[in-house]
């Protein structure tokens, strides 16, 4: 267990990493945090930054020397720095970063735990596009293995001459065939040092342009009806990985039962809401698991709760949301504003 007062290390400089951080100093920890020079909105918050790149490794080694325990927040750290850290103080441990970093890795994982991901194939080349289209029919996405999120490395191919017509980047890639889905929804759990599991409700997920647009609570019937399921392969996928803090699964729900969209190895947009519409949110239970302290009750506080994400421009007008009632805005403070950049979430409650 982390002696009060001690220090948390975060890999990354974002707006989970912000409210980490958050969380840790209402539990007594300093945190500081790891990222290249940009706008590391975490550093508002932390007590101290390292602006460097991720693999100057004198740098990581001065960081860890600093760190009681180290985390992340997001799964594009890179894998080599993850492992630079001391392997006993590093939550989660890295192999959950090689397994989310490759989606086709990731969907085999998967699949050898009995999980049904959407159709796919590996693409290396335009015969093996063809191939795939041919294999699995259109419309389909065709996605970089690897970096690519908030729709970003994504290409909707509608049929056989779209993917003609494409111009290969040369990266590694999958094509995934198309999802006839009834709703979206995520199964987002903490798995404690001693490998307890506790879940928050799932949330109905509507995306925009790729994007998250809202998560709401009650998720409804259909997905109320296949999360049980869900949680069965993420407390599978929680197991096998040895998971140490939060973890996110995405899932479509269709008439045949949840199927496995893909897994983020952290705090996620979609459990925003739990800071104030669950008894324990999703960002203080990580800083519980990593710091080795008993996980919070992951209860709902209210009859319904929506998230909203403020993307771009619209974050010029947010505090216009307060004149709601039980209505909480998170600005990220963010400097630059630009389309389709996450700039903050509110939350609101029906309690």
């Amino acid at each position: 267990m982390l002696k009060r007062g001690g220090t948390i290390g975060v890999l990354g400089g974002g707006q989970l990493g912000r409210m980490m951080a958050q969380s840790a100093a209402q539990l007594g920890y300093r945190c500081i945090a790891y990222a290249p020079e940009g706008d590391t909105v975490a550093a508002q918050v932390c007590d101290d930054v390292f602006a460097n790149g991720w693999d100057d490794t004198a740098a990581l080694a001065a960081f860890a020397a600093q760190c009681d325990v180290v985390t992340w927040e997001f799964e594009n750290v890179p894998v080599a720095t993850a492992q630079a850290m001391p392997g006993d103080r590093i939550f989660p441990h890295p192999r959950a970063l090689e397994t989310a970093q490759d989606r086709l890795a990731e969907k085999r994982f998967v699949e050898g735990l009995g999980g049904t991901p959407a159709a796919y194939a590996r693409i290396d080349s335009m015969h093996d596009l063809e191939m795939a289209v041919d294999r699995l029919g259109a419309p389909g996405i065709l996605k970089t293995r690897r970096d690519g999120y908030d729709g970003k490395g994504q290409w909707r191919i509608g049929s056989a001459r779209d993917a003609a017509a494409l111009n290969l980047p040369e990266v590694p890639l999958i094509y995934e065939g198309f999802v006839e889905f009834e709703a979206e929804f995520s199964v987002i759990l903490v798995r404690g040092q001693d490998g307890e599991i506790r879940f928050w409700d799932s949330t109905r997920n509507a995306h925009e342009a790729g994007i998250l647009a809202t998560s709401t609570l009650p998720a409804g019937e259909t997905i109320e009806a296949q999360v049980d399921e869900a949680r069965d392969l993420a407390r599978q996928v929680a197991d096998a990985l040895k998971y140490v803090g939060v973890l996110t699964l995405e899932f479509f729900a269709t008439r045949e039962g949840p199927v496995f969209n893909e897994m983020a190895p952290r705090v996620h947009n979609s459990g925003h809401w739990s800071i104030e519409g669950a008894v324990t949110s999703q960002f203080e239970n990580h800083i519980r698991a990593v710091a080795g302290l008993p996980l919070g009750d992951t209860g709902c506080v209210a009859r319904s709760v929506t998230m909203t994400n403020i993307i771009g421009g619209a974050i010029k007008g947010a505090q216009a949301h307060l004149q709601a009632s039980d209505t909480h805005l998170h600005d990220y403070g963010k400097a630059e504003v630009r389309e389709g950049r996450k700039m903050g979430h509110v939350t609101q409650l029906v309690r």
